[in-house]
């Protein structure tokens, strides 16, 4: 398998050149590193080239790296069932420099699209529809970002005297535990029966 990835990764730098940045085999998949701006072209290849013929559209993620300068990834995943391969495309950007839509090679990517936006902040040039998916349209922030407080930042809830739906900053209703490490849950600090002959 990995020998086929190889001359597939091999094949794909020639043909793509500059729009690579480079490629990779690891645990049997193959991961090309695209340039950002060229993600649209790359995609169509990748879909309409003989030899590749990655016609269906598997996924698309964003994965946060905030000590990064460019911190999100954009991950895509495309399956070839003609050749029986998976691939992972991914490329790099920041929270203001757009990555183009890829929605006119694979109308699929819309929603995924979205919800990279709506979850990450990601933004996607050429989408044509690019708004919130998964949070309310009133939402701040946004939530799968490593920065993202635990808690959030407003609470929603439907207040039956008000007979309405009501935003309010988040409050915490209990303190943090207190941990009981004597408990027999928590592990014990004294001896129990049986346990002096393990010394």
């Amino acid at each position: 398998m990995d020998e086929t990835l190889s001359e597939l990764g091999d094949y794909l730098a020639q043909k793509l050149g500059d729009q690579m940045i480079g490629w990779r085999v690891d645990r049997d998949e193959l991961t090309v590193d695209v340039v950002s701006a060229q993600i649209q072209p790359v995609i169509r290849f990748l879909r309409d080239d003989a030899r590749c013929q990655f016609v269906c559209f598997i996924d698309l993620c964003g994965v946060d790296w905030p000590a990064r300068e460019r911190r999100f990834d954009v991950v895509y995943h495309l399956l070839s069932p003609k050749q029986n391969l998976r691939i992972r495309v991914k490329v790099a950007t920041d929270e203001t420099t757009p990555v183009p839509s890829i929605t006119e090679v694979f109308p699929a990517a819309d929603w995924f699209e979205r919800e990279a936006y709506d979850l990450y902040g990601i933004l996607f040039s050429g989408h044509p529809d690019l708004r919130r998916l998964l949070t309310d349209y009133g939402f701040e922030g946004h939530p799968l970002r490593k920065d993202f407080p635990l808690t959030g930042f407003v609470e929603v809830r439907y207040d039956d005297s008000l007979k309405r739906v009501v935003y309010e900053p988040v409050k915490l209703t209990q303190e943090f535990r207190d941990f009981d490490f004597l408990s027999p849950w928590e592990g014990t600090d004294y001896v129990l029966p049986g346990d002096e002959k393990a010394n």
